[in-house]
């Protein structure tokens, strides 16, 4: 059928990633695939007495349009937080209630990215990022990732070169690497962002989920207005809510509110009072801290898997907190090939190429620990390096 479709429809890519999800439905493959939070800490007992509270409380109301920033105690609630876990100053009317993270981005899009405009990314990058982006058709300029952080030399020539909008950064545990941006990394980062009118995105959804070390301050905290904080409940709380925010300055903020009405007139006011009946009913920092040391025990489980299974040539990332790491193969060996056999063994995991936008990331992969148990993991890591080897050796 030749529909006129819009032609920006075939510069944005699939996500690799959902369509990886299909093959995983079969209860049978061992899945390090999805960003999936594990479903075993997913407060449902709580979340259905905050449920039946709010529809008992306040009725009608609950059930009406609301306004589009938001339910106003849900940001207030968000403010606070930032206030007394990051130390920022952040006021209610800085917080915009969104569809998830994702549709942060993509009102990011929406306000500040036009045809060709020049965005700097994260190599690898963020797949949601790269798919929320390029409907708005920009054009992507890639810096690689170091050990702790973004290589400045390499960003500063992308912004000495382009007139980069924005820079998208997952700070803390980054998605797909797993790696953390050192204190110091963010120090020349501010530094050179000061030096430039480009905003800085602070995509921030797993930053509550620290294993060990101490917590780095937030962007925002050095670029002040210059800073836009991404945040989510998905991870912390349950993805399915589809609850997350912006945070920004109000001058920015009055954009973001256009845009969002433009969209979608505002986010589900059900679930925002539903999920800030839960957060002030309930110990918060507990349910947290209960999914912390969960996913510590895999994420050591899976490192350790690792050591023991996959040839000493493969490299891979140790991260602080998160969902993830990320696997390097030796130069000969495909992450796609090594897919398609893994996938024969009931094995999934996402290969590295729909992480970079310039080429590359062929003989990388992500490796997602937090919705899988440890015995499973020990036995998907074994077949997966078995296969490794058994590749490698057949070269």
């Amino acid at each position: 059928m030749g529909l006129l479709y819009a032609p920006r429809m075939s510069t944005v890519p699939k996500s690799f990633i959902r369509e990886i999800l299909k093959v995983t439905e079969n209860p049978n493959v061992i899945s390090f695939a999805g960003g999936l939070p594990n479903p075993r800490f997913f407060p449902v007992e709580a979340i259905a007495r905050a449920a039946s509270d709010v529809l008992t409380e306040a009725g009608a109301s609950a059930l009406q349009y609301s306004t589009t920033e938001g339910y106003p105690p849900l940001r207030e609630y968000i403010a606070q937080r930032y206030r007394r876990k990051k130390g920022l100053t952040v006021s209610a009317d800085e917080i915009l209630i969104t569809n998830g993270s994702q549709q942060g981005l993509d009102l990011l899009g929406k306000v500040f990215i036009g045809r060709g405009d020049a965005v700097a990314i994260e190599r690898p990058a963020y797949l949601g990022a790269i798919q929320a982006f390029s409907v708005y058709e920009p054009q992507f300029h890639a810096a690689p990732l170091l050990e702790d952080g973004v290589d400045v030399d390499r960003l500063k020539d992308v912004l000495g070169k382009h007139p980069v909008k924005l820079f998208h950064t997952v700070i803390n545990f980054q998605n797909p690497s797993g790696i953390t941006y050192s204190p110091s990394k963010r120090e020349e980062l501010a530094r050179l962002f000061v030096q430039y009118n480009a905003v800085v995105v602070e995509d921030d959804p797993y930053g509550e989920l620290r294993f060990m070390g101490a917590a780095p301050s937030s962007m925002r905290s050095r670029l002040n207005g210059r800073a836009v904080l991404l945040g989510s409940f998905s991870k912390t709380i349950a993805p399915g809510l589809r609850l997350g925010w912006i945070c920004a300055e109000r001058e920015i903020m009055d954009k973001f509110v256009v845009a969002k009405q433009a969209s979608d007139l505002h986010s589900n006011s059900l679930c925002q009072r539903i999920v800030h009946q839960y957060l002030q009913s309930n110990d918060v920092d507990r349910h947290i801290s209960t999914i912390i040391a969960a996913y510590k025990k895999q994420r050591d489980t899976m490192v350790a898997a690792i050591e023991e299974c996959f040839p000493a040539e493969v490299r891979f990332t140790r991260p602080e907190g998160g969902m993830f790491l990320w696997v390097t193969l030796p130069e000969r060996l495909s992450a796609l090939k090594l897919f398609e056999h893994a996938i024969r063994e009931n094995v999934a995991f996402v290969p590295g190429s729909p992480f970079f936008v310039d080429g590359g990331g062929v003989n990388c992969m992500r490796l997602n620990f937090s919705n899988a148990d440890q015995d499973k993991i020990e036995e998907g890591i074994r077949r997966l390096g078995r296969i490794m080897k058994d590749l490698l050796t057949a070269r």
